[in-house]
């Protein structure tokens, strides 16, 4: 259900494409690590300010680090963007900025239009106050008059779900009626611009569904996004174009399949090689003196040795093996999971589930599981082998093998790939 609303939100809608609603050129910000030196450097940086000696500064001072380094980058009207990176990469810091919340030490950002910050809702919320009074308050901040705050103002309590609580204290909130009350408040105000700061999981799967809806109502009316998300499928689901932030610099910015496969491959491989080999000999502990998996391998439909697969084509997972003695009826589990999904099972195959019982004589074997065509989109995955004898008996396994599968076709809507052709036919 939530899917099918995200797949709803990334229809772009084709007007006014060029119109630029956010221009973020050369933006650099520095923090410091230190805090006595960070409250130092706060107290010169406010006295300069207020003398107008102060000056943009492209150094660092000691103990300080670029949280942002030179980023740039456009938004245009019903544009979504996807902000990816490890935490500490600059993401939110550069949502902050955006949101004028804090400035740059450096570049410049250009917004036309308003701009709704979905980021820690709840967070600004003032404790004493009721949820009605701090609805009025959040509202107006982020532009809205009073009187369009009353025309709005039902609308809101109702997208929020808490009934009577409106006029709690918002003290007496549990963290999700809060986060659920500034969801509504900033997508009330009909913004240009949304900033969402991994804000998508607030309340149950039904709310969820509810917010994914009204976002697509939202984009329909040309509304820009800029999403920050750790789970890969939201971002290929909702944004057309995605940025790669990595210690507050820009290492990919462009269509998103393939800013996600830089990502996924930076964050869970982070720059391993030898496990994406074509021939990759396993070193693990011998559990069964009698079965042993040595490799894993790809082979195409030549049968020749391949170091990553492409969705849809023919190819043989294998997987190398060794046995000390003859052994009957075993059989293999493989279980496939996405990175990209949050580690969830994308393809279970099992052998005693397709009719399949191995057997083997002593010494080295190679076993294949031939596929007409790869179904799996590209990305990078994870895989679990577990090969038992007469269904019960462990006889060795493999655990979080990982690999790449790559795609000579964008794929980024969708768990997996299917190999097809397209007929007219006159009736």
């Amino acid at each position: 259900m939530t899917i099918i609303n995200e797949q709803e939100i990334a229809t772009k809608p084709q007007e006014n494409e060029s119109d630029i609603v956010l221009s973020v050129s050369g933006v650099s910000k520095k923090f410091c690590r230190d805090l006595k030196r960070s409250l130092m450097y706060g107290v010169q940086d406010i006295s300069s300010e207020l003398l107008g000696l102060r000056e943009k500064s492209d150094k660092l001072r000691k103990k300080e680090f670029w949280a942002l380094d030179n980023v740039s980058f456009e938004l245009r009207r019903g544009e979504a963007i996807g902000l990816v990176g490890k935490n500490g990469s600059g993401k939110s810091t550069l949502l902050r900025i955006i949101a004028g919340l804090i400035r740059p030490d450096a570049g410049s950002v250009e917004v036309n239009g308003r701009v709704a910050p979905l980021i820690a809702l709840g967070a600004g919320f003032n404790p004493i106050l009721t949820g009605r009074e701090n609805i009025y308050a959040n509202m107006s901040i982020l532009g809205l008059s009073k009187k369009e705050i009353d025309e709005r103002f039902d609308e809101v309590v109702e997208f929020a779900e808490i009934g009577d609580a409106i006029d709690a204290p918002v003290q007496s909130y549990s963290s999700g009626m809060a986060a659920r009350l500034g969801f509504a408040s900033a997508i009330h105000t009909n913004p240009e611009i949304l900033l969402i700061d991994e804000v998508l999981a607030v309340g149950d799967s039904r709310f969820q569904a509810k917010c994914f809806r009204k976002l697509h109502e939202l984009r329909q009316k040309n509304t820009a996004f800029i999403l920050v998300s750790h789970n890969s499928h939201v971002i290929l689901t909702i944004c057309e174009s995605a940025i790669f932030l990595k210690h507050g610099q820009v290492l990919g910015f462009g269509e998103t399949p393939l800013v996600m496969m830089q990502y996924e491959e930076d964050s869970f491989f982070d720059g391993e090689t030898t496990a994406l080999s074509s021939n990759f000999s396993l070193i693990k502990p011998r559990i069964n003196s009698d079965f042993e998996i040595t490799a894993i391998f790809f082979r195409n439909s030549q049968g020749e040795v391949i170091e990553f697969p492409h969705s849809g084509e023919s190819i043989s997972l294998c997987i190398a093996c060794n046995t000390c003695k003859t052994i009957d009826n075993v059989g293999l589990t493989l279980d496939i999971k996405g990175l990209a999904e949050g580690g969830e099972t994308i393809l279970l195959m099992n052998s005693y589930s397709d009719n399949q019982s191995l057997s083997f004589t002593e010494g080295e074997h190679e076993i294949q599981i031939q596929m007409p065509y790869l179904g799996l989109r590209g990305g990078t995955y994870t895989m679990d082998i577990y090969a038992k004898r007469d269904a019960l008996f462990h006889l060795d396994s493999v655990e979080f093998f990982k690999f790449k599968v790559y795609a000579k076709e964008s794929i980024s809507r969708g768990c997996y790939y299917q190999t097809k052709t397209w007929k007219t036919l006159k009736s």
